[in-house]
């Protein structure tokens, strides 16, 4: 079974030039101008399909992405650099540190340090 991620936007582009940026990924339009799935390069990483919706969000996401990076505040920078915006200072909680981000049309995601083995 594969599992794909569908994340609703108002701006495709936009979102899909965050994203792309955001995930290092190949954006690949599924159908123009209303899908565009980002496949990533590690076929272990789920696809995110960006879908076009007239609706803005509203209220908090029920389902958000967890980035687990080697760098923390390095790649915090870099996705700011993009249009990020931090939602909270960074935590530090159950032995891990992180912080909350939303991308530039306000959806919530987290950008923790990977575990260590």
């Amino acid at each position: 079974m594969d599992i794909e991620l569908t994340l609703d936007c108002n701006d495709l582009d936009r979102q899909t030039s965050f994203w792309q940026a955001a995930l290092e990924c190949d954006a690949h339009p599924t159908v123009p101008g209303r899908y565009v799935s980002l496949m990533p390069r590690d076929p272990r990483v789920p696809a995110l399909t960006l879908q076009l919706v007239p609706e803005t969000k509203a209220g908090k996401n029920r389902l958000h992405l967890d980035l687990l990076v080697d760098d923390l505040d390095g790649t915090v920078a870099h996705l700011r650099s993009l249009g990020a915006t931090e939602l909270a200072p960074r935590r530090e909680e159950f032995g891990a540190r992180w912080y909350v981000l939303a991308d530039p049309e306000g959806n919530e995601f987290c950008v923790a340090e990977a575990p260590q083995p």
